[in-house]
Formats: structure tokens, sequence, C-alpha cells
């Protein structure tokens, strides 16, 4: 993360003796990312983080491309997933490449039978439907309709709903997710162009902290195989940390969308960026105010990057049947635009009330037959 935050309670100096007031010492880890060159933290154990009791045969959970060479146009139904009771069962990859996994989710029950850890990659869960509170190492954060939860590769974590009631979009990346870099100054602060800031950036606030001994399950995926790994100690042990790098929410309600005179491109809806990927947020605002603008997109040639629009909420202007939960791939090599009528219907609209996220990839995506099994065949040729 671009600035520091710190929870509990932490020494002077780091690397220095760190007393517990019933005696003996605290334990230091660091924890970060890409060697010792990315951003990390320091945290502060109440017993060692590395006492191993047993570890299981691991579980291959490599997605598997049921189309890998795609030019078609597809449109899937995100909510045609079935609610599952297993938080980690009931993430469903649609879509993949070498820089990321697209799922979508219906997760009915909390994770507290196990703890999860992701060492491949960081995860953007965005919250169709549902609150709870994620709860991790670090501190808890709460979290509802809208929220998009950042969470760093690494970070172990259980999360609590409120309800069975839950639909996620969910964007593992194997690089770190980060804020547009042409939103930051040198220093990494949000300047004030930015359509969001760092006071809408919500970090971990509630520190749980368990002296526990026993058999503590956390789950860990690597190299896309999933090992079950028994600890001695309660993860959740740590008194106190500070540093850069640590799971933080933002609400999409949050973004302030950058208008013009005639028609934005799609950069100025960014909100996230990685390696050869960026996330926008498209949200309700003011259309175009020039006398004689088009509010809905010109056609556009995706000749370098795939586009993925997974519709949230609203009335998406461009497409003449969306519902909540439906996923458009507009594959680069070919040009999209809106549908028959779209453009026209447009003229003379004042407001936008849609909501989407959309994910724009410059690697192909692969698509997996959970993508297929929930596609709209008819799609493809809507434009006619």
């Amino acid at each position: 993360m671009p600035f520091y935050h710190k929870l509990g309670s932490i020494p002077h100096k780091r690397h220095t003796v760190f007393e517990k007031e019933t005696g003996g010492l605290y334990y230091e880890q660091l924890f970060g990312t890409e060697g010792f060159h990315g951003v990390a933290s320091l945290l502060y154990h109440t017993q060692r983080p590395t006492q191993v009791k047993s570890i299981s045969e691991p579980k291959d959970i490599t997605p598997i491309a049921a189309v890998g060479k795609n030019i078609s146009s597809r449109m899937l139904r995100g909510f045609d997933v079935k609610p599952t009771d297993d938080f980690l069962e009931s993430r469903v990859i649609v879509m993949f490449n070498n820089d990321l996994n697209i799922a979508v989710a219906a997760p009915k029950k909390s994770l507290t039978e196990y703890f999860y850890k992701n060492a491949d990659a960081d995860e953007m869960i965005f919250i169709h439907k549902g609150s709870g509170k994620l709860r991790t190492l670090v501190g808890n954060i709460d979290f509802s309709y809208g929220d998009y939860l950042i969470i760093p590769r690494g970070m172990i974590y259980q999360i609590q709903f409120d309800s069975e009631d839950n639909r996620h979009f969910i964007v593992e990346s194997f690089s770190p997710i980060l804020t547009p870099r042409n939103y930051r100054n040198n220093f990494g602060q949000l300047l004030e162009h930015s359509p969001f800031c760092e006071r809408d950036l919500r970090a971990p606030h509630e520190l749980e902290t368990h002296d526990e001994n026993g058999d503590f399950l956390i789950k860990i995926k690597k190299e896309n195989v999933l090992h079950d790994v028994v600890y001695a100690s309660h993860p959740f042990d740590v008194v106190g940390w500070d540093g850069y790098n640590f799971p933080y929410a933002f609400s999409i309600h949050d973004f302030e969308p950058i208008t013009g005179r005639v028609h934005q491109p799609p950069p100025v809806h960014q909100t996230f960026e990685a390696h050869n990927f960026v996330i926008c947020s498209f949200c309700p605002r003011l259309y175009d105010y020039h006398p004689k603008s088009i509010p809905a997109p010109y056609n556009h040639s995706n000749i370098d990057s795939d586009e993925l629009l997974y519709y949230v909420d609203g009335d998406f202007m461009s497409r003449n049947h969306v519902e909540k939960g439906y996923m458009s791939l507009h594959p680069g090599g070919i040009p999209h635009g809106p549908h028959p009528g779209a453009m026209e219907r447009s003229i003379g609209q004042k407001v936008t009330e849609e909501l989407a996220v959309m994910v724009d990839t410059f690697k192909p995506l692969k698509l997996t037959q959970a993508a297929l099994d929930m596609q709209d065949e008819d799609y493809v040729t809507s434009w006619l």
C-alpha cells in the first residue's frame, strides 16, 4: 500500500528486543512481497509463526481451459453459479491467463473451520451481495455491498458473513494490485485529480490477538496447488504491527466519476492496476454536456486487450439486455460497441445509474467449462 499504517503495540525501534509483560519476548516477522524490495509490514507475534505440525498431500486446483484461443464475444450469467457452503469451494474460475484468475462465488457459510492463505496472488473480492467482516492476522475490516476487498498475497484470513445470501466477483492477481500510477505522485500519494483518495480506503481497525496452542488448519494455495498445513499456534496472535503491506477496503460508491463535454474513454474509470491488466469502476454519473454529445460509447477495436465487464446494478446504456451478475467478454482483435438502438437512445439523456466493474487484460483470456455452461449462446450475433 502507498501509505503507512500501524495497529496494536510495537517497540520503539525495529529489530530490537520487545518484552512481554508476563516475561519472555515477542517474535518479529517481516511480512512483505517481492523479496526485500516490495512493500512490507513488521508483525510482532506472541508465538513463533513457524510451528508446523503436519502437511497434507497437495491438491491440484489448476484451472483448465475449455476455450483457449477465443475471438467470440460472450455474455455469461454469473448468478448461475450455485450457492455453496464452503468459502473456497464456492469460487468458480470462469477465465484466466498467466496474469490472473477471474472467478464468481456464492458462499453461504462463514469461513471459520480453517484459515486461508493465497500465496500465489493478491485478491480483489468485490462484494456484490452480502455484508460481514474480513478477519486477518493484522486486523479486521467490516464490509458491505459495493466494497472492493484488496487482500495482499500471503495474508492469513477468515471471513464472517451476516447472512447466507452472498455474491462475489473475484480477481486473483499474480502481481501486486495497486492504485493507478497516473493518480499517484512520486511518493505514492493520490493526487488531487484522482477519483478517490486515501481517506476513502479503509485499513484494518480491530486487532484480534489469540495466544493459543492447539491444531490450527491453514489452507495455503501455492502454484495452483492447495496444501493443508496444521500449525501449533493460533495464526491471529499478533499484538501489533506497522508498515505498508495490509488489506484494505474501498467502496465503489466512493469512486467519484470524471466526466466531460463529450464521451470519456474507459481509462478515466480506472481504479486499480497490476501487471498486464487494469480494473475500472463504472458508476452513476452525469452524462456528457456538449449540446450534440452522444453519451453511449463509440465503437472501438480491442486489438491488444480483452475486455470483461461485470454488471452490478442499474441500466447499462450500451446493452439492450443485461441483468445483475452478467459478464460480457469482448476479446482482442475485433471491434465492439453499443447494441442497435443504444446510441440513439442515449442522445439527450442527462444521467446514468449504471454500476459495473471492468477488467481489461493485455493478454488473452482463456475460458473454463464453467464459463461455457453459463453463457448466452445468442450474444455473439446480438448486433445484427
